[in-house]
């Protein structure tokens, strides 16, 4: 079992996963512009959907025949996670490019707001994910993006549960702790 003792060291990793996302996000910006601000967050879920798949499929199967790694694929769904709050928070429907200060401070939000999140998650369950496998955490994505998916069919309405928000920051949650363990193992 592990302990807040791994706290610290927890942050760094999490951290240094972020700014290689957000220095990626910002890359892709360059070589495609805001399109994706274009989506709407069921296509962000759908895009998140079909890179958990594939992580799955690659688990299970043993094979990657396009060679994206999984951490690669789990740093897109941390990614795709960003897009989906800020397109669902800051509706940024534009055809035209953002500054990349906007999108910085945008990433930057999301993130630290999520970061923020997994430090008191982690305070209350004492760190259990650093026990648990990667093809398990895996499989709790892809149940997260199930409860996003209905409650998008469902109009955003939910009558007891965390709403499509919450569950984003989850998945992001989970992924990073995804790349913490294939990095140690």
């Amino acid at each position: 079992m592990h302990t807040m003792g791994n706290m610290s060291n927890t942050e760094e990793q999490y951290l240094k996963i972020i700014s290689k996302c957000r220095e990626i996000f910002l890359k892709k910006d360059e070589d495609y512009g805001s399109s994706w601000t274009i989506m709407r967050t069921s296509s962000f879920t759908d895009q998140i959907l079909i890179k958990a798949k594939r992580i799955r499929n690659i688990q299970e199967t043993n094979q990657n025949i396009i060679g994206d790694s999984q951490e690669d694929e789990f740093g897109g769904i941390i990614n795709y996670c960003i897009m989906a709050m800020i397109v669902a928070s800051e509706s940024p429907n534009t055809n035209s490019n953002l500054k990349s200060s906007q999108l910085i401070d945008w990433h930057k939000r999301y993130s630290d707001e999520t970061f923020d999140l997994m430090k008191k998650k982690n305070t209350d369950y004492g760190e259990v994910w650093r026990d648990m496998r990667v093809s398990s955490m895996t499989d709790l994505i892809l149940s997260k993006l199930l409860r996003i998916k209905q409650i998008e069919d469902n109009g955003g309405k939910t009558e007891v549960s965390e709403g499509s928000y919450s569950n984003y920051q989850d998945i992001m949650n989970y992924a990073i702790f995804c790349i913490i363990k294939l990095r140690e193992n």
